[in-house]
């Protein structure tokens, strides 16, 4: 296991990092190389003044490293918010492996990992996310024990997709009703772009509660494999942002709502299960309240997965998970009236809040 050891040359060619718009006052970033397993891995660990910073781990085929280093910023800062507004005692950290998870991923690469993990000592602790299954938390968790999401069999709480989506559900029914006056969903146009394992079992919710979904995805075959299984249409265009709908669900990477779709967006509400879904969240909040699209913050609805990862950590079971994560419609609900009160965006109301948790417990601790 190798630490990399920088310059002061080198150094100079990454000051910048500390002043980008992803940097917030981020307390530790670990960059994790070993040649002999061919790992590259960058871990982010954002603030653990609530305790210490849970978030999981992306393998993700990066086009350059720079843009890795944005990821695991933005994503680890996110999940300090997601823990706060949820009400848990976490901080918030995410760590991604540079490489092809499907061809790229080996026994020995994951463990190297968990040894990275481990070295911390408990300041973050790994679970999984987009391109890992609980498989590879099983192996993570032989080296360590700072790994959450591990299989049943083996005491963990399983996979959280499940109660990701179930939460994204009661998210979005909150959303459509302080837009449309009802939370039911029957009948209303939804899209869901992503179709991953959140993205599926969101399908299925919606699908039972009588929506008329439609799916997209870069995996053709997974499109052609959702469609026979939940009886949902694909989408053929090549604009989905133009397309007519009431909901769009965003369910694969972040910063969809961007200045190039952010003004051609014909829905009515974006409540989906996507980290950072928006690419300015100041800029692209703005506007999509000016033109009246009630956006449900993802680091608020997106949070059922920690908090099924965090049962493993206090111990508590299903019937716990359920009703911490079907709570969301009701913040949901306080945050969405809440902006409206105040004539701010969603998104920094949902970050009002949650910042104002950090700081008083960070307060507090100074006593």
């Amino acid at each position: 296991m190798v630490s990399d050891v920088i310059s002061s040359k080198e150094l100079s060619k990454i000051d910048p990092v500390f002043g980008q718009n992803s940097f917030d006052n981020h307390e530790q970033i670990v960059f994790c190389n070993d040649k002999d397993t061919g790992l590259k891995a960058i871990i982010g660990i954002h603030n653990t003044v609530l305790g210490p910073a849970l978030g999981g781990t992306r393998m993700w085929q990066y086009n350059n490293e720079w843009e890795a280093l944005n990821d695991v910023l933005r994503l680890s800062r996110g999940m300090s918010f997601k823990s706060a507004i949820t009400g848990l005692n976490l901080g918030g950290g995410k760590a991604v492996i540079i490489g092809d998870a499907k061809t790229q991923k080996t026994p020995e690469l994951m463990k190297k990992f968990g040894e990275f993990v481990h070295s911390l000592s408990g300041r973050y602790i790994t679970a999984e996310d987009v391109g890992m299954d609980t498989a590879d938390m099983d192996l993570v968790r032989e080296v360590t024990p700072y790994v959450t999401g591990i299989s049943e069999d083996k005491g963990g709480a399983g996979n959280p997709s499940p109660i990701t989506a179930y939460g994204v559900f009661m998210g979005m029914k909150a959303a459509a009703n302080f837009k449309f006056g009802s939370d039911v969903l029957e009948d209303k146009s939804i899209f869901v772009q992503g179709i991953g394992h959140v993205g599926e079992a969101l399908v299925e919710h919606l699908v039972n509660e009588g929506a008329n979904v439609t799916i997209a995805d870069i995996n053709q075959e997974r499109l052609e494999s959702i469609k026979s299984k939940y009886g949902v249409t694909i989408y053929e265009g090549n604009d989905i942002y133009s397309e007519p709908m009431d909901i769009y669900a965003p369910c694969a990477l972040g910063a969809t709502i961007n200045d190039e779709t952010v003004y051609k967006l014909k829905a009515k509400v974006v409540a989906g299960a996507a980290n950072n879904q928006l690419a300015d969240e100041t800029v692209h909040g703005k506007l999509l309240q000016d033109r009246g699209i009630v956006y449900a913050p993802d680091f608020l609805i997106n949070a059922g997965g920690i908090i099924n990862v965090y049962a493993e950590l206090e111990n508590y079971g299903k019937q716990e998970i359920i009703r911490k994560t079907e709570n969301i419609y009701n913040t949901t609900l306080e945050i969405l009236d809440y902006a409206k009160a105040h004539d701010i965006t969603t998104n920094s109301a949902a970050l009002n809040i949650a910042k104002e948790r950090i700081e008083t417990r960070r307060k507090e601790n100074l006593k």
